[in-house]
């Protein structure tokens, strides 16, 4: 018998989690397998080429561009820094020398007879990348990355702005359901991941940008609350790399919606443990989303092996809707009709059924549900 599949999201007590730690260019990996790393950890480094500054010399110094090359004070590669001489002309019986200055500090690049034209490159720029979860390295590529792995806690959320950071986990709710407000963040919260439950607010982001927090989760925010909090309307572009200074995640939507009680009920369970968070995500091709990683110490005594394959529709799977007007219920899937449904509009679909937690069911097509995955 055939087996119908869906995307979901994972929200698991512990899984086998790698993930790669990789330079943009060729550089030094400062680790070796086998060895254990903090999430702050520096696994590798390299050095960006600096920026390229022109400088038309043929211009500065009214040269045909030939002439330049033997102005020159300094020859290519040498080190030049701001305001030092860069090159001369001869002058007029010795007298009435033209010396231009460097605007930048970096090397001399290159020095063209053509063009006329001197390139500075400025300094390199230092890359470091961090482990990013605490955990143990299983694998070393020479000159590019390495990938650590560990046993963790882990869930995905739903859709988050800002980039990698760790923290301590801090809970400011007292149920799944409470809205996170202002009021809930206090100043014992600086370097903290804080934990919410319904909607946050716009202004208890900013509350938490005032402690410095690393990052504030919660089930839901309103979508003018996040166009206020980034000065623009977010489009389909990955995100991640917003300089917030915080990194917000929510993990069930948009609008006035709870966290999930399983996935609060978790987080609870690692109040006061480390966690790593990233707020990347991608909802075209390539799909990626927001993640928390609570590393564990070790697995749990029995890690039971997954009761349903990944992706795959079955009785009893926990699944949430993702389109109106059951948007972003929480329900299990009660049945799996075999014949394709005639939906409002008048096309068809395939179709499942979903019971919600209040017992009302409901006859959603299967494009517009996501499994939770366990």
């Amino acid at each position: 018998m055939a087996k119908a599949y869906t995307p979901g999201l994972l929200v698991t007590r512990h899984k086998k989690h790698r993930i790669m730690r990789r330079l943009p260019i060729a550089g030094d990996v400062q680790v070796k397998v086998g060895d254990t790393v903090a999430a702050d950890d520096i696994v590798a480094e390299t050095n960006l080429p600096g920026d390229v500054h022109p400088v038309n010399l043929a211009n500065s110094m009214s040269l045909p561009p030939a002439d330049v090359v033997g102005c020159m004070l300094k020859s290519e590669g040498d080190p030049i820094a701001l305001n030092e001489p860069l090159a001369q002309t001869k002058g007029l019986f010795g007298m009435f020398k033209n010396t231009v200055n460097s605007r930048y500090e970096g090397t001399v690049e290159t020095v063209s007879p053509v063009t006329g034209q001197v390139i500075i490159r400025g300094a390199p720029l230092p890359v470091q990348v961090r482990a990013y979860m605490s955990g143990t390295v299983v694998d070393v590529r020479e000159h590019e990355g390495c990938e650590v792995e560990a046993d963790v806690a882990y869930v995905q959320g739903i859709f988050g702005v800002g980039g990698e950071t760790q923290g301590c986990i801090k809970l400011a709710c007292t149920s799944h359901d409470q809205e996170l407000t202002k009021d809930r963040i206090t100043d014992d919260m600086e370097g903290s991941i804080i934990i919410g439950g319904a909607r946050m607010t716009v202004d208890a982001i900013r509350r938490a940008l005032e402690v410095k927090a690393a990052a504030i989760i919660s089930g839901g925010i309103d979508d003018q609350d996040l166009k206020e909090l980034l000065g623009y309307d977010l489009g389909v572009a990955i995100t991640g790399r917003e300089n917030l200074g915080i990194t917000v995640i929510v993990t069930e939507g948009f609008g006035e919606i709870s966290m999930a009680e399983r996935t609060y009920e978790m987080l609870k369970e690692f109040e006061g443990r480390e966690a790593s968070v990233n707020g990347a995500t991608q909802i075209r091709a390539g799909v990626m989303r927001p993640e928390i990683i609570v590393p564990l110490d070790a697995p749990p005594a029995a890690a039971a092996e997954g009761k349903f394959e990944e992706g795959q529709l079955e009785i009893g799977r926990m699944l949430r809707v993702i389109r109106d007007p059951w948007f972003g219920m929480i329900g299990q899937v009660s049945g799996l009709p075999a014949e394709p449904h005639v939906l409002g509009s008048g096309s068809k679909a395939r179709v499942l059924e979903v019971t919600f937690p209040s017992g009302e069911k409901a006859v959603v097509p299967r494009a517009n549900v996501e499994l939770i995955e366990e």
